[in-house]
């Protein structure tokens, strides 16, 4: 058994699914990307080359990613691709990470 393997088979579909988006949303860029597609409905690569400024390989990469995990699609349009969120994904992520954002910590005690 590999030392570096992540035993996800331990955790809940639920769990696992949760963790996939989250780490899709932990870049900077990815960020500023789906910032980017909820104010303009969708867009090209280009687009996000211009507007994030960076390389359009880097772009390529980060809406991969996002793509993988489900929170973007893209649809071919010629010779380039445009992209998208995927509300269906996106409002399952909602409500997936909403009870566990929204948990009141109130009534914990701050023992650290």
């Amino acid at each position: 058994m590999n030392m570096g393997t992540t035993k996800t088979d331990i955790y809940t579909d639920q769990q696992n699914l949760m963790a996939q988006m989250a780490k899709a949303l932990g870049h900077p860029a990815r960020i500023a990307i789906i910032q980017y597609l909820l104010e303009q409905d969708s867009c090209f690569c280009g687009d996000l080359v211009l507007e994030i400024g960076l390389a359009q390989p880097t772009i390529s990469q980060h809406l991969k990613a996002l793509k993988t995990a489900g929170l973007i699609k893209g649809n071919v349009e010629g010779t380039s691709v445009c992209y998208c969120i995927d509300f269906e994904k996106w409002d399952l992520m909602k409500n997936l990470l909403s009870p566990l954002l929204n948990r009141t910590t109130t009534q914990l005690k701050n023992c650290c």
